[in-house]
């Protein structure tokens, strides 16, 4: 029988308040460029693109706001869930001797994957910006592995940290 995960407030290092300023101010930059660049947008921009990096779908310029909604839904949802890390999956059983540095690492891992999700759907609203405006013709070519690094990178830094401080 599964005993009950202990529920600990985390304290917030210096790094991790960084990291928190950080997805905000990267959340905000991102608004920011879409709604400067709303009005110079033409009436139907690239909503997808193919791996090749070539635009293979059209909508209206109202499009554009997808990506920061959803990205400022998923940085909040974030924000919320991670203030409950007894809730997350571990790779190793959670006992109150490791329950804070699991937690500690596993709220790091969520911070670091916001800002990067913040920052990747900006990149794309970015490049769907230059796309439309006739300033590139696709994405270039280090988008993709660029990434899934910022994606991969962190997750299995995190999990390997995660089994080594078991």
């Amino acid at each position: 029988m599964n005993t009950p995960r202990p529920k600990i407030k985390i304290e917030l290092t210096a790094f991790d308040i960084a990291l928190e300023t950080l997805g905000w101010l990267a959340l905000l930059a991102f608004w920011i460029l879409v709604l400067a660049n709303y009005p110079n947008l033409p009436d139907n921009i690239p909503t997808h693109f193919n791996g090749s990096g070539q635009p293979d779908r059209y909508g209206a310029k109202g499009n554009i706001f997808t990506l920061t909604i959803v990205a400022s839904m998923l940085f909040l949802f974030m924000t919320l869930l991670n203030r409950m890390p007894h809730v997350f999956n571990y790779l190793v059983e959670i006992t109150t001797e490791n329950a804070l540095r699991q937690y500690t690492n596993a709220t790091k891992m969520m911070r670091f994957l916001k800002v990067t999700i913040v920052l990747i759907f900006g990149l794309i609203s970015f490049e769907t910006i230059q796309s439309s405006m006739g300033e590139s013709e696709e994405l270039t070519f280090w988008f993709l592995p660029l990434t899934l690094g910022m994606i991969f990178i962190p997750i299995a830094f995190f999990i390997i940290k995660s089994i080594k401080i078991k």
